[in-house]
């Protein structure tokens, strides 16, 4: 039921756009200084209109090198989203693996494996960051991309999440499989990853966007600039020379790196938004 009260209405959508407007506007910001020359970022005020340079700044930077980047910006996104997409795919690929085997098998140490896997959420990445990159260096994947995704790729939470979600499944759902001839394998594929489907939405855009903003872990195990990702590299832009950093190229980065996360969450909004409210989960 809904209750009709238009001035409560109104003042609720005036709330939600202040509300939206201030967190906009660092982004708008942003967007507006990277038209404007840098003298212009330089002389005083906000950005508050367009400049004059319009998408040159855009180009210049996805055409070539700039400042302490030595590749150009296509690349650093390319190698980001390559490592946003293997960092989602294999959380969500591993958790659901081992929900799954958590849930559906019987077999001694069960719950301890999963215990085990839960506490390591009290061990973010920058705990074990120095045993991780020795074993990385150790395995000769530094520089690449298996190094940049595969330390990353374990999720206790995921995990967590998938669990819970197939304990809420009735028994009788696994029983009629078992009925109808279905084995692990084919119960899993047939059953569980359909009824998965709003879940794993959601959980891949958290995952992706975890993965394209890591800043720590590349700037670590990409030396190279052929693998360096775009986070890291905006850093390395934003060093001064000639006593001045090119602010116009850094705000003309980071609009360039909200792009790919915006555009995930815009297409998988509906997906996104059902797996975190569905109340069939």
């Amino acid at each position: 039921m809904r209750y009709r009260r238009p001035g409560l209405d109104v003042a609720t959508h005036v709330i939600l756009i202040i509300g939206a407007l201030i967190f906009m506007l660092p982004v708008l910001l942003a967007l507006m200084a990277s038209t404007h020359t840098l003298p212009s970022l330089l002389s005083g005020g906000l950005a508050l209109l367009p400049g004059s340079e319009g998408l040159d700044h855009y180009i210049q930077l996805l055409t070539q090198p700039a400042g302490g980047v030595a590749v150009p910006t296509w690349r650093l996104m390319l190698n980001s989203l390559i490592m946003a997409l293997g960092i989602a795919v294999g959380k969500l690929t591993i958790s659901i693996i081992a929900a799954y085997a958590i849930v559906f098998f019987r077999f001694r140490f069960r719950m301890l494996c999963f215990w085990l896997i839960f506490v390591t959420l009290m061990l973010p990445v920058e705990v074990r960051i120095v045993p991780t990159y020795g074993v990385v260096a150790d395995l000769g994947l530094l520089n690449s991309y298996p190094g940049l995704i595969l330390p990353l790729i374990a999720s206790a939470t995921a995990t967590f999440l998938f669990r819970q979600f197939f304990l809420t499944l009735p028994p009788e759902l696994l029983e009629a499989a078992r009925l109808d001839g279905a084995g692990p394998w084919r119960f899993f594929r047939d059953i569980l990853l359909p009824l998965s489907k709003t879940n794993m939405a959601a959980l891949f855009v958290i995952m992706f966007i975890y993965g394209w903003n890591q800043y720590l872990w590349p700037l670590l195990a990409a030396s190279d600039a052929d693998y360096a990702t775009l986070v890291m590299s905006l850093r390395r832009l934003t060093i001064a020379q000639d006593g001045v950093p090119p602010w116009q190229l850094a705000t003309t980065m980071t609009v360039l790196a909200l792009l790919p996360p915006v555009a995930v969450i815009v297409l998988m909004q509906r997906w996104f938004v059902k797996g975190l409210v569905d109340s069939e989960k």
